[in-house]
């Protein structure tokens, strides 16, 4: 099968790549950098176009032919990212690639969105009928893109809509990566009781779910929270991010709105510069919303297991972290 993943060279893109590789399928990938696993996804057979998904031109060349695309591609949560960037990635581009797909006939389209659609989940756990309150530019915009989605699905097109929660595993540059590097210091600074529900997703788990959402007849137009059976209070991950890392943790609590005020000042003065502030709103937030869902609908209609349980995957994780040199 002719598959084009967009974003196929990040964390999760390149896992989706190796996974359609494996499975013996012929994958191009469109990415506007070439990321950690460029030269191992060459080595592995796939095609890589390095370029920008807004470039209609070389859209239109790579959606040509293809039966599946993976929509992965995002201009995702930089702080100082101007809004049209955001849209133009985000919204725009997604309405020229589904425009490209149904001239060339494409069969299946599987959009990667993101749980941030539905903000602070007031009623733990959420599902997909929980309300919509995007909190940032970044999650309004992808949002946007689902709604252009739904535009093409009314128009004749089978489109499957995922909802990660918060992705991590091996190769993770980000808010896992974050946490370990915290607890190997020793303490961790909670700012609030560390009662906050978080929701992760193993990177396997992710891929198990674009693979069932382009093979199962059932997903047709159809959207999905994707994420690990359980969910967890932020304590009790960095408990055991703790215990798998052998490390006795000093916890510290500390009251969370200092920490809010202080990061909208960061926020604000950085507003003007052209780097990303080291403390922001958002980052701020992680200590007090809830993100937790309950993932039903993907057990009964994709047959979706979560087989990767958290203490297996933040194993891995570690793992992957150490013999990779990025925990000294």
């Amino acid at each position: 099968m002719n598959v084009l993943v967009t974003g196929g060279t990040g964390f999760t893109g390149s896992a989706l790549v190796k996974r359609l590789i494996e499975k013996g399928n012929k994958v191009r990938v469109l990415d506007n950098q070439k990321g950690i696993a460029h030269d191992e996804l060459v080595q592995k057979g796939a095609d890589i176009s390095i370029g920008s998904v807004t470039d209609d031109v070389l859209l239109e060349q790579l959606v040509d032919g293809c039966e599946v695309v993976f929509h992965l591609a995002a201009a995702f949560r930089k702080v100082n990212l101007p809004q049209r960037v955001y849209w133009d990635t985000n919204v725009s581009a997604m309405r020229s690639l589904l425009t490209f797909a149904k001239q060339s006939g494409v069969k299946k389209v599987v959009y990667c969105s993101t749980q941030g659609v539905h903000g602070n989940v007031d009623n733990p756990p959420g599902d997909e009928n929980t309300p919509i309150e995007p909190e940032d530019y970044y999650q309004h915009t992808k949002y946007e893109g689902e709604k252009v989605a739904q535009e093409f699905i009314k128009d004749g097109m089978d489109i499957t809509i995922l909802r990660p929660t918060a992705i991590y595993g091996p190769g993770d540059p980000g808010r896992f990566l974050m946490l370990f590097r915290q607890v190997q210091k020793g303490f961790f600074p909670f700012f609030g009781q560390g009662k906050a529900l978080y929701h992760p997703v193993y990177i396997d788990n992710f891929v198990d779910a674009f693979e069932l959402s382009a093979d199962k007849p059932g997903a047709k137009n159809q959207t999905y929270l994707i994420a690990d059976k359980n969910y967890y209070t932020i304590k009790e991950i960095v408990e055991k991010i703790a215990r798998i890392m052998e490390i006795d943790l000093k916890i510290l609590h500390m009251p969370f709105w200092p920490l809010y005020w202080m990061s909208t000042v960061v926020e604000l003065a950085f507003k003007p510069l052209p780097w990303d502030p080291p403390l922001f709103r958002r980052r701020a937030d992680w200590f007090r919303q809830n993100r937790a869902f309950k993932i039903d609908k993907a057990r009964n209609e994709l047959n979706y297991q979560a087989a990767i349980s958290l203490d297996e995957g933040l194993k891995r994780t570690y793992e992957w972290y150490r013999d990779n040199g990025y925990l000294g």
